[in-house]
């Protein structure tokens, strides 16, 4: 889809508009003779009608014959001609062309963008394709995407063989993965899967190339140090942080739905927007209290 909308290929579209629009000229130019050609022999053939003696039953009827015959054929032409018409698209304008150029671009990073979800992926594929169609002949299975517009492409992937889903990936982990490249480096993100339990698609444990080779395999960038900071998201320390507050007093109002927060999955860090932070009406933080009075051991929050 990306390939088909992104700059190159919406030029690629642009080329192939206007071969389509002067193959329909070459077609046209031809209708046009013949239509040119058939009007002449139907206009010769009414001369020949009209000068025929009247007396000459055999002959006038051969003509008038000949002269519908014509006719039909002038009107055939006529509307292949109407019709050849109706398939000519309006030109596109410079800024029409410019407008699409920059549509392909910005879809395509708005494809690649940290915060873009499975659900929005979806949301812009349904946006440009209509329709999937498949049909499974033998060991491929053909598939013809009907986009919006009424164009449509073709595409042939090998159909699985019976315990090649072994080694896919369930999709919950690729969901998990994808979203923690945006909070923590793949050694982290390693670690991570390892004590959630999950494993690779041949049923290893995660380690650091593992992870970097899943991202690359499935276009997903290296967490970058200062993305968090960028988008305005803080982790619960950094929030505890901003609220003068613990880290525990912090989960108590996630937990209670004081405070809005994301987790990607159980052990993952907490995603808190800063703007909620701001939000946060203090009054509810409370005040901390020592779970006992001994001055060596540390306070807890309730």
């Amino acid at each position: 889809m990306l390939r088909q909308i992104q700059p190159m290929g919406v030029e690629a579209a642009f080329n192939a508009i206007e071969a389509h629009e002067s193959k329909i000229d070459d077609v046209r130019r031809q209708v046009e003779l013949a239509l040119e050609q058939a009007r002449y022999e139907s206009n010769r053939t009414q001369r020949q009608y009209d000068a025929v003696d009247p007396e000459n039953r055999i002959v006038a009827a051969e003509l008038e014959r000949l002269w519908n015959e014509r006719l039909l054929v002038v009107r055939e032409l006529e509307t292949k001609l109407q019709q050849v018409d109706t398939q000519r698209l309006p030109p596109l304008s410079e800024e029409e062309r410019a407008q699409l150029l920059t549509l392909g671009s910005d879809l395509e990073r708005a494809w690649n963008h940290p915060a873009a979800t499975v659900e929005t992926r979806k949301r812009i594929l349904r946006t440009v394709i209509s329709e999937i169609v498949a049909r499974l002949e033998g060991d491929e299975v053909h598939l013809v995407l009907h986009w919006q517009g009424g164009e449509h492409s073709e595409v042939k992937v090998p159909k699985p063989r019976n315990g090649e889903h072994r080694w896919i990936l369930d999709a919950t982990t690729t969901d998990i993965i994808r979203e923690l490249a945006r909070l923590m480096p793949d050694m982290s993100i390693a670690a991570l899967l390892n004590r959630a339990g999950k494993r690779t698609g041949k049923d290893n444990t995660w380690t650091e190339s593992r992870v970097r080779a899943f991202r690359n395999d499935h276009g997903i960038a290296v967490y970058r140090e200062g993305e968090r900071t960028e988008r305005g998201e803080l982790n619960l320390l950094e929030a505890a942080a901003a609220l003068g507050t613990c880290q525990m007093t912090v989960l108590r109002l996630i937990r209670k739905g004081t405070l809005e927060a994301r987790q990607v999955c159980k052990g993952a860090p907490w995603v808190i927007k800063a703007s909620a932070i701001a939000a946060l009406d203090r009054s509810v933080i409370g005040r901390r209290r020592p779970l006992t009075a001994n001055p060596d051991q540390k306070s807890l929050e309730f």
